[in-house]
């Protein structure tokens, strides 16, 4: 029995490596695309729910304040649920209320229902890094985890491409509503489909001991990295399609393009990068792409003189900033406690969370003034803050010696 149990083990590792590596990674990828779909949804359609819905801009920032005010305050407990329950169940879980707070987001009659839907919509996005960065640990040799995390990782820009292109062309035809119970319906298929492609999670463990909830060592410095890096990619996500419109003249699904060129610069950035974290390497990434995201919102500052580096800044916030977070990921897994990567994971998520709630809600009254300029400059502030403590923290891990 034991020896065929240790030749099924290395079967399933073999088999992981190669084929089924595939389906893991696709059912990953969508996992962490709905998580945080309603974010680059609410961010496209933008200038459609400021005039059909009557959201003002500083509402529309509101909206991404309260999801991920949601998702940082649940993120430490849904860590320790996931590390409980299991990658399977945990999957199920955030697919399925992600495809409920979109279809209630798709129904909303105003902007009070709208915020309460969003309010719904954290705790899938509090649930995705620690279900899936636990479902690599537990089914992908070592050697494959940098690559597999990214591309999983990349899903998040899968949703902004989806929200920024088809959903927003898809929303010129049929309406806004439409097009969210459009990816509502899709996310409760694909909650159907991981319910079936997943092998059963075990027995759900019996609580241990109450862990910290204060990340410590290298997660603290990755946690707050995390959180001034998710203020400024929050403030862009949210608010650089209704710039496109308000000073730039673009028409809705160009300005929900913004979105989509993001997303896809996204993907490749977090794909690209992940790979090229390695251990000794991985360390310097945080502080030099961060770097990179101060140009990016620089650029965006230059945008009304020279629109079309509106387009070039999409390009480089995917590229640098919203690879970061990626990047961050790997050193979790890279440097978290046995035992602990969901606990982990959900603690660096934490941070980003919270920066995603605090940018929007700083930008908003800006926007709401037709200051964008001024909102670009306080993005571009918030990503040399990133870079700072990305920066501080590798030259104290190369004075460690680690």
């Amino acid at each position: 029995m034991k020896a065929s149990a240790g030749a099924a083990g290395a079967a399933g590792a073999a088999g992981v490596a190669e084929g089924p590596t595939r389906g893991l990674t696709a059912l990953l990828t969508g996992a962490m695309a709905f998580s945080m779909l309603q974010l680059f949804l609410l961010g496209a359609l933008g200038p459609r729910l400021v005039g059909e819905l009557g959201v003002s801009p500083a509402v529309l920032g509101w909206t991404t304040t309260v999801g991920f005010g949601t998702a940082a305050v649940l993120s430490p407990l849904g860590g320790r649920l996931v590390d409980r329950i299991g990658p399977r169940r945990s999957l199920v879980l955030l697919l399925s209320v992600s495809a409920a707070a979109l279809a209630l987001i798709g129904a909303a009659p105003g902007p009070g229902f709208l915020l309460a839907a969003v309010g719904l919509g954290g705790l899938p996005q509090a649930l995705a890094n620690p279900a899936t960065n636990k479902a690599i640990l537990a089914a992908v040799p070592p050697g494959r985890r940098g690559p597999v995390t990214g591309m999983k990782q990349s899903g998040v820009q899968l949703g902004a491409f989806a929200a920024g292109l088809p959903l927003t062309a898809l929303a010129g035809g049929v309406g806004w509503r439409g097009a969210v119970w459009t990816a509502a319906a899709t996310a409760a298929l694909a909650a159907v489909w991981t319910l079936r492609a997943l092998p059963a999670d075990p027995q759900a463990a019996p609580a241990g001991p109450r862990a910290s909830l204060v990340p410590r060592g290298a997660i603290a410095w990755l946690a707050v990295f995390s959180l001034f890096l998710g203020c400024g990619i929050a403030s862009v996500n949210t608010y650089v399609a209704l710039f496109g419109v308000q000073r730039l003249g673009m028409g809705p699904t160009a300005a929900g393009a913004l979105v989509a060129v993001l997303g896809v610069a996204g993907i490749a950035g977090r794909v690209g990068w992940s790979k090229a974290a390695r251990p000794g390497r991985a360390e310097w990434l945080p502080g030099g792409l961060a770097a990179g995201a101060v140009g990016a919102a620089v650029l965006l500052v230059a945008a009304p003189g020279a629109g079309p580096l509106v387009w070039v800044a999409a390009v480089a916030v995917g590229v640098f900033a919203v690879a970061a977070n990626a990047v961050s990921m790997v050193l979790v897994m890279q440097r978290g406690a046995p035992g602990r990567a969901g606990q982990d994971s959900a603690l660096v998520a934490a941070g980003f969370f919270t920066g995603f709630a605090v940018g929007p809600l700083l930008f908003g009254p800006l926007a709401n003034a037709g200051r964008y300029g001024t909102g670009w400059l306080l993005v571009a502030a918030e990503f040399g803050a990133a870079c700072a403590v990305g920066v501080t923290w590798a030259v104290r891990e190369r004075r460690r010696g680690r």
